[in-house]
């Protein structure tokens, strides 16, 4: 039984179990209703100008839901109350913005310091723009996009000041050479590509809409920690990447028309005529029998036919142009991902019946996964990025004077027709026996080909964050590549030298691949206003495994292209050529460190060490140390500049200094290679009995050792009125010393030439970058300029001379060489005689002091005697040209209003000289000319710089000279586009852009020039020299329709 007070203890018991239930029941009910789940719908406008902002990514955190604005700057989003909004997007400071109930939001997002506080990628990292001590410069994906060129470096042309782009030719598929701050060697000079961390990719084969950012790391400094392939600078790809957020896909695509820019004015029939009788009449020679040298003469003498114009009947008119490019990119906090599928197709615009033909398809798959993640923390996280390209390449001859279709049209007599009356190719005509058909000469020796190339990178990467601040990275890098090509010549005759009396097939492949393997651990600490990023790393990788086999047979059993295989020329003959070889492969072990400090983000720091070693070196040579360090001082931190901070919002100086290096030559060199080409040996009476020999097929050179790049660089970056003027500045001095050079030897050593370190070299520079963006209103405006200037002088070359002789044979055959690299000079400069004009009477002649050739008449050329020594002789050849300009300038203007947007852009070249000849003149009389010859003397006072015709060859003409040579500066209109996003104006469409757009490329060129363009990428034999025209194949000029879509 129980008592009063048990009863009253059990009653409070109950009565505080009651008060629990019901506090845990309240608490639940409030609980259950603070995470009710509503619609929460908002707009974002920018903070700057109130206008609503598209493409902003609205996150709901810890969750996996988002959203992103709108063409009117709305989003709605199924969210659990309350919740917490992240908001990116780029230009503008994240944010992030707590939501309690489902009221509208007005959400106002402010501009960032867009080119101050945005990372940039470094090697093996990022870093703010604001705080990098070297010399960068970084070109937007959406920059490069908006050009819509072919290529990815064309883009870059007017964008890139300290970069200079060049194209190899303007036939489709073809590439650019580019060089960072100056030719820095006569070996190669071409820049260490880095395609998503992936040394030695090839940027040809991306396609311009994957690109989701390039830096260019232009001073020793950026790029030492790249070391050994450094010295000619660094140039970082990256491809797009994922964000999180929904889903989205865009579409780019259009297509376009081709033509012919600037066509040379080559001579008709009659004018022909005219000038190779004016050439008789000046040698004192009775004129031409022409009735019985040119067929349908009579027609060419009454003007009844104006002969034939070899350049329109191979013109392509209209020649298409297309390109289709898909972007998906969208993820969550987790997981990011971006996948890309394009094609191109270009044909050429000079090359009919076999116009040249380029197609490419891309595709590309990046993502990255955050694996194990604790709080803020990402402990674990993986992803790779993936790429591959395959194209398909046909073309015509554009090499040396000996096969270049395009200068064979140019320079062909127009009084060869180009049919007979069975509609066949023409043969020769008396006039010139020697002298093809060049359209049939195309047909059948330049332009049945084919060509298809597959490329592949892979790169997969993992990263382990144990604590905060410390990073381990490891990433493994793979590139295939493998190519196939065939060609074929049919049995032709069109003239007494150019014959084939068999069908010829040729055909061949390659497959190689390469892996890389890197390892860093970063450490980044903040230590009061003491900010420290250290990061060690080391690398592995191995090229050049892979092989190639190719073989030529003759006498096909099929007359055609489509058969051109191997297979279809069974019998074996002495014609029969078979190889295969194996590549040569070579290993790079690399060990690297930087540090990087800045003490209140007010005075930077940066120092780099990498060690490299390399199998392309003997032992004791193989080791290679490259240091650098930098500085930078934010001025506008300091107190005592508050005064201009009102005009002035940045201003940083940096200095730099370091050393890069370059191995980029065949493996080997320091050991006796052995070869058994061409070492067929007879002993006994029996000569038909040949016994296979073998011999050392290179001098061995043990001490051959790394090429060193080292630079100093000054320079300062600023912004002023709330960062809408900026303004980069930066002077350099950069010295390569002991180049990879191949030796010149003497024939009777019997072997080939080794690799030597022989050689400096001195480019010194300065680089501007001006660029300014504002807005009135609606109204939204931009305008950029950079110019780079350069002065290249070799310093040094390791032999007795101090010079790197040219080529013989390259402007025309039987002259002697046009180009040099020496001592005082830059590399690659234009060497010859230099004129002072045409002698007009005899008297003039009689009365002259300088030297002269002997039997000299009025309309011979006068010669400088360069070393007065009363002689005119190969003693007065000297530089005559320079075909690497002294500046390189950008320009473009852009501008926006409602929906509507513009742009144009430039780009030039300054100070340059172009050495050009469309003819063979000392050894093909009769071959055409252009409209340049009517400046020719012709009678006293007629011309003092083109001297008098001759019928044969002459010192006037058959000396490399002045003569020949042009002012190659130019400024070239690269882009004009106008477009519409129709969103603006209908704005129910289910798309967040629809863009419609016309585009015009190389819409217009100022410059002297009479050549078909002033940027001539060939040089001869030698990658070190450009600007020689023998018959350049141009840049066409392009007009686009294309359409962007956003959904």
């Amino acid at each position: 039984m129980l008592k009063r007070n048990d009863m009253s203890n059990w009653a409070l018991l109950l009565r505080h179990c009651w008060m629990l239930v019901a506090g845990i029941l309240l608490s639940v009910s409030m609980n259950v209703r603070a995470q009710a789940t509503g619609t929460i719908q908002g707009t974002v406008t920018g903070d700057d100008d109130g206008q609503p902002l598209i493409g902003v990514s609205v996150e709901v955190e810890g969750g996996h839901r988002g959203a992103v604005t709108d063409i009117d700057g709305h989003f709605s989003l199924q969210v659990s109350l309350p919740c917490k909004l992240h908001l990116s997007y780029v230009g503008y400071n994240s944010q992030e913005v707590r939501v309690v109930n489902t009221a509208p939001l007005s959400i106002r997002m402010k501009p960032s310091a867009q080119s101050l506080e945005e990372v940039q990628v470094i090697g093996y990292g990022v870093q703010k723009k604001k705080l990098i001590t070297g010399a960068t410069v970084q070109v937007k994906g959406d920059d490069i996009a908006r050009l819509n060129t072919i290529n990815v470096l064309g883009a870059m042309e007017s964008q890139s000041p300290g970069v200079d782009i060049v194209q190899s030719s303007g036939m489709p598929g073809e590439g650019y050479k580019v060089t960072i701050r100056g030719l820095g060697t006569t070996g190669s000079a071409t820049p260490l590509y880095i395609i998503d961390g992936v040394t030695g990719g090839d940027i040809n084969a991306l396609n311009p809409g994957d690109i989701e950012a390039i830096d260019v790391l232009k001073d020793a400094a950026s790029a030492a920690i790249y070391g050994s392939r450094a010295a000619n600078g660094v140039i970082l790809v990256t491809t797009k990447q994922g964000h999180a957020g929904k889903a989205q896909v865009s579409y780019d695509g259009y297509m376009g028309w081709q033509n012919i820019y600037r066509k040379p004015d080559l001579l008709n029939a009659q004018e022909y005529a005219a000038i190779m009788s004016e050439a008789r009449y000046m040698d004192g020679l009775p004129d031409y029998d022409y009735a019985s040298l040119v067929p349908d003469w009579d027609k060419i003498k009454s003007g009844e036919w104006k002969g034939t114009n070899w350049l329109d009947e191979a013109r392509v008119k209209n020649a298409p142009v297309t390109n289709h490019s898909l972007n998906i990119t969208g993820g969550n906090d987790l997981s990011k991902y971006s996948i890309g599928l394009s094609y191109t197709g270009q044909k050429g615009i000079i090359g009919k019946p076999v116009e040249p033909d380029y197609k490419r398809y891309n595709a590309r798959m990046n993502s990255d996964h955050i694996i194990i993640k604790n709080g803020s923390l990402n402990v674990l996280k993986v992803g790779e990025n993936i790429t591959y390209s395959y194209s398909e390449q046909s073309g015509i001859n554009i090499g040396d004077m000996w096969s270049n279709d395009l200068r064979n049209l140019l320079h062909t007599s127009p009084f060869l027709p180009n049919e007979d009356a069975d509609g066949n190719y023409h043969y020769a005509i008396p006039w010139e026996t020697r002298e093809a058909n060049p359209i049939g000469l195309m047909d059948y020796t330049g332009g049945q080909n084919l060509s298809k190339s597959h490329w592949l990178q892979a790169d997969i990467y993992a990263e382990i964050q144990p604590v905060r601040g410390l990073t381990f990275k490891t990433n493994f890098g793979y590139q295939m590549t493998a190519s196939s090509w065939r060609s074929f010549v049919p049995v032709y005759k069109l003239s007494t030298q150019n014959f084939s009396n068999e069908s010829q097939v040729s055909q061949g492949s390659s497959s190689g691949n390469q892996f890389l393997w890197e390892n860093t651990l970063n450490y980044i600490v903040h230590l009061g206003k003491n900010n420290i990023d250290a990061l060690l790393g080391q690398s592995i990788e191995k090229d050049g495994m892979g092989e190639s086999v190719g073989a030529t047979n003759i006498n096909s059993i099929f007359s055609d292209f489509k058969h051109a295989y191997i297979d279809n020329t069974p019998v074996v003959t002495n014609r029969t050529l078979i190889n295969g070889a194996p590549f040569s492969d070579s290993r790079l072990i690399s060990f690297f460190g930087r540090v990087n400090y800045d003490y209140d983000n007010r005075y930077m720091a940066t120092a780099v060490l990498r060690a490299d070693g390399s199998s392309n070196f003997a032992r004791g040579h193989r080791w290679g140390w490259f240091p650098s360090f930098s500085a930078g001082w934010i001025m506008t931190e300091e107190p005592w500049m508050k005064p201009l901070r009102s005009w002035m919002d940045y201003f940083k100086l940096r200095a730099s200094w370091g050393q890069n290096g370059n191995q980029n030559i065949p493996a080997f060199q320091y050991l006796s290679t052995i070869a058994f080409s061409g070492s067929d040996y007879t002993f006994g009476p029996d000569k038909t009995v040949l016994t296979k020999g073998a011999y050392p097929d290179i001098l061995a050179n043990e001490n051959v050792t790394w090429e060193t790049s080292e630079q100093l660089d000054l320079g300062f970056d600023t912004r002023f009125f709330n960062e809408q003027l900026g303004l980069t500045f930066d002077y350099y001095v950069k010295k390569t010393k002991n180049w990879l050079v191949q030796a010149p030897i003497l024939d009777i050593y019997g072997t080939g030439a080794p690799y030597i370190n022989g050689g400096d070299v001195k480019n010194t520079g300065v680089e501007i970058a001006l660029s300014w963006n504002g807005h009135i209103g609606d109204f939204r405006y931009g305008a950029n300029w950079n110019m780079s200037y350069n002065k290249n002088k070799v310093t040094r070359i390791a032999n007795s001379e101090g010079i790197i002789h040219g080529d013989d044979d390259v402007l025309s055959n039987g002259t002697t060489e046009c180009y040099r690299a020496q001592v005082g000079y830059p590399i690659g400069y234009f060497y010859g005689y230099r004129t002072a004009g045409v002698f007009q009477t005899e008297e003039e002649i009689t009365n002259y002091k300088g030297a002269k050739l002997a039997n000299t008449k009025p309309g011979d050329v006068i010669w400088v005697d360069r070393n007065d020594d009363g002689v005119i002789d190969d003693k007065d050849e000297g530089m005559i040209g320079d075909p690497h300009p002294d500046v390189t300038m950008g320009f473009g203007v852009n501008a926006s209003w409602h929906g509507a947007d513009f742009s144009m852009t430039f780009h030039g070249a300054f100070g340059q000289q172009v050495l050009k000849s469309y003819r063979s003149f000392a050894d093909f009389a009769r071959q055409n000319y252009t409209s340049e010859i009517f400046g020719r003397w012709h009678g006293t006072g007629t011309s003092n710089r083109l001297p008098r015709l001759t019928t044969g060859t002459s010192p006037n003409w058959q000396y490399i000279s002045d003569l020949y040579m042009e002012n190659g500066d130019y400024l070239r209109c690269q882009n004009l586009t106008v477009g519409y996003d129709f969103k603006h104006l209908f704005r129910s469409l289910p798309v967040s852009q629809l863009r419609l757009y016309f585009t015009a490329e190389n819409l217009f060129a100022i410059t002297g020039y009479s050549g078909m363009d002033p940027e001539v990428g060939y040089g001869g034999y030698q990658s070190w020299v450009s600007g020689i025209d023998i018959g350049f194949y141009p840049s066409p000029r392009t007009y686009l329709i294309g359409v962007n879509v956003k959904f």
